[in-house]
């Protein structure tokens, strides 16, 4: 089962992911969208970490954030 991480504490893996990958949360967010069609979460979290050699809790922080954006888009 997958760890939940509160809303501060996904804004502050967010913020540190820039330091710890050298890339910013928004070149992660455009690899996410440009990246293999993949529907599960997990699935999507596990393709970051294998691809793009990241951590567990910052892989699943931008896919989290993808999925956020995307459902914030489709309100609009």
């Amino acid at each position: 089962m997958s760890q939940v991480f509160s809303q501060e504490t996904h804004r502050n893996l967010l913020a540190r992911i820039p330091h710890c990958t050298g890339r910013e949360v928004s070149d992660w967010l455009r690899t996410v969208d440009e990246g293999p069609a993949l529907f599960r979460f997990e699935e999507k979290v596990s393709w970051l970490r294998h691809e793009h050699n990241l951590a567990y809790g910052h892989a699943k922080a931008i896919i989290h954030e993808y999925d956020l954006r995307r459902a914030a888009r489709k309100l609009l």
